[in-house]
């Protein structure tokens, strides 16, 4: 089913660029947003984060609908016929038990991006509340609705936001960002970003393969028969590696370079680091993986759209580190994506 899906238009609004083509330049040249902010992670030290360069005044819930929509704004502008079609719209945000989450009534979100836009799309608004993960189930849901002709268009969106005082309180009580006293955390940020899907037909950078998972020993996993801690196999990232290779009929071995979600944590790069050690089989060449965290930090439900945007850019201008690319997304309740592109000449 998700070889029918196409990706035509991206935007994206971060703390490196407010638009696409700059925040994938400032990311292709190793730039990042990183600079202290008004929290603190101990007496007279401040917090790095990465903010979106916004006016300070704008917070909370509004802050959010403006980021969403105008990364919204640059895909339609990309492709203005997808504004007057039938066009549906997937919102990803935050998880609803994730501490000072940004987003409280995700439909009142979507009234004010509709607002803001005079009417995102001309179909049903979905919202998906799974954190970073959210955009692998969006590419579900996105190729499902293509296939049976339910929509023409579907315009895929993320916004969030680790920079609150509820979300910076408890993670810095969890002991898991990143602080002169803790290198074994992730940096804050905030983005927004959006892609816009199509019929395959329609577009030369295409979803070949996608995979769904979960996994046990997540990284709040509780407790097993004796007592201990879950340890991490990695088997939920594996299964969403092999669904997403087995849909499109590769290897491991054949893919040309990963991007992941590696906000920081070394948990998370144990976690790549097993799917791909228990499916490559024989020799291989390098095998390149990025990470918009170098210059974002923890983006949370907008990192998916930023992954693809990333790697259509690379695709499109020919700095890509080979074809296929696997895009991966996994969240601290254990949900884990994996979906493969691949570049193709019209």
């Amino acid at each position: 089913m998700t070889a029918h899906l196409a990706i035509l238009a991206s935007g994206m609004v971060t703390a490196v660029g407010l638009d696409a083509p700059s925040a994938c330049a400032a990311m292709r040249a190793r730039l990042d947003g990183f600079r202290e902010t008004g929290f603190q992670s101990g007496p007279d030290e401040a917090l790095v984060g990465a903010p979106v360069p916004l006016v300070h005044e704008m917070l909370g819930e509004r802050r959010m609908a403006y980021m969403a929509a105008a990364a919204i704004r640059e895909c339609f502008d990309a492709l203005p016929e997808a504004r007057a079609a039938a066009t549906h719209l997937i919102l990803c945000v935050a998880e609803p038990a994730r501490p000072g989450a940004p987003v409280t009534d995700s439909k009142r979100l979507v009234q004010r991006i509709g607002d803001l836009l005079a009417g995102p799309a001309n179909g049903p608004a979905r919202v998906i509340s799974e954190g970073r993960p959210s955009g692998h189930a969006a590419l579900r849901t996105a190729a499902r609705l293509l296939a049976d002709a339910e929509a023409e268009y579907v315009v895929i969106a993320g916004v969030d936001s680790y920079l609150t005082s509820g979300t910076i309180t408890h993670f810095l009580g969890e002991n898991r960002l990143l602080t002169p006293d803790n290198a074994n955390g992730f940096i804050p940020g905030e983005a927004a970003a959006a892609i816009l899907c199509g019929k395959a037909s329609r577009g030369a950078f295409r979803l070949a393969g996608l995979g769904l998972s979960r996994e046990p020993a997540f990284i709040y996993n509780g407790l097993d028969e004796n007592g201990a801690h879950l340890p991490l196999r990695g088997d939920g990232m594996t299964a969403a590696y092999r669904d997403a290779l087995g849909e499109c009929g590769i290897e491991m071995a054949q893919l040309g370079y990963r991007i992941a979600d590696l906000v920081g944590e070394q948990y998370w790069f144990k976690q790549s680091a097993l799917a791909s050690i228990r499916l490559v089989r024989g020799a291989h060449g390098f095998q390149d993986i990025w990470s918009p965290a170098e210059s974002l930090g923890n983006v949370g439900a907008a990192v998916v759209p930023v992954m693809i945007g990333m790697a259509m850019a690379a695709a499109a201008k020919g700095y890509a580190a080979g074809t296929p690319v696997l895009v991966e997304a996994s969240g601290d309740s254990g949900a884990c994506g994996a979906a493969i592109f691949s570049a193709r000449v019209q």
